[in-house]
């Protein structure tokens, strides 16, 4: 495993556009890069925010068309620096959207693409509804990729909240988790910070979650609050409100040392659910 390494989250507020998202990207990842990280991580859909659901399914390309991937890749050559994309709109060829985070190496490569599993459908108390699944179809692979400082564990927003799929990563070898999201300004005020934590502490890895800040189209508004979050569940560095960069320094060594302190990780047991109740529902 290699030594310290810099990681910078970008943490913007999208509009509905490709274009004026992708040039606020390239101009901020090049920022991040002359401050010296050598990984930059993207929100969730950083290239677009569009939440009239038939606009989004419009407005979506496939992956050989989308015009953020050229642009990504030529910051990733020029700097040398590995790109995790936190997710963007991707055609399939049934109709629907793949929800598709990516990771780009120092040379502007792919090595890894992962589909967002979980999807966000809710109704809030406050009246905020969303139908992901309406348009978007789930993934059905847990991703980890080799990075040169350990194994990333690739996932988006939404699967926060299903914390054995951190724990199978954390298992299959992943050092450090990706969590890239636009949580919305009501659940992130309730639960981010807690939960990002948490997977933290659960896994003994470092968590990685770049954020949508702000007020977008049609009055959504996110959290923002980018973090980075040590294997021992601390906090690091916090994007807090506002379009900037989030820097941390990252010691892979730290995550063997909070597994030797706390080996939960090792003291996995199978067991089964003894379900007492049913004789006093049958009774019911």
């Amino acid at each position: 495993m290699a030594g310290t390494f810099k990681v910078a989250c970008v943490q913007l507020t999208a509009d509905r556009e490709f274009a004026p998202n992708i040039d606020k990207i390239v101009r901020m990842a090049q920022r991040a890069a002359d401050e010296g990280a050598s990984m930059i991580a993207l929100p969730e859909n950083c290239t677009m925010i569009e939440p009239v659901q038939a606009a989004a399914l419009r407005k979506a390309v496939s992956e050989a068309e989308h015009p953020a991937l050229p642009a990504f890749a030529e910051v990733a050559r020029e700097a040398g620096v590995w790109i995790l994309i936190g997710s963007l709109s991707i055609k399939r060829d049934d109709g629907r959207i793949a929800n598709r985070s990516m990771l780009m190496n120092g040379l502007g490569e792919i090595v890894a693409r992962y589909d967002k599993i979980h999807l966000f459908d809710v109704q809030l108390a406050n009246g905020e509804t969303y139908r992901e699944s309406d348009y978007v179809a789930p993934g059905d692979k847990a991703v980890l990729a080799p990075t040169p400082w350990g194994c990333l564990g690739m996932t988006v927003c939404y699967d926060l909240r299903f914390p054995n799929l951190y724990r199978d990563l954390a298992h299959a070898g992943a050092s450090f988790l990706a969590i890239p999201s636009a949580f919305t300004r009501t659940t992130g005020n309730a639960h981010w910070h807690t939960l990002l934590r948490a997977r933290a502490i659960e896994t003994g890895c470092y968590v990685i979650a770049a954020a949508q800040w702000g007020r977008h189209a049609e009055g959504r508004e996110t959290f923002g609050h980018s973090l980075v979050v040590d294997p021992w569940g601390e906090v690091i560095a916090d994007g807090e409100a506002g379009e900037n960069l989030v820097l941390a320094t990252i010691d892979p060594a730290q995550v063997d040392t909070a597994r030797q302190r706390l080996p939960s990780l090792s003291h996995d047991r199978e067991y089964t659910v003894e379900d007492l109740t049913q004789g006093v529902r049958a009774a019911e």
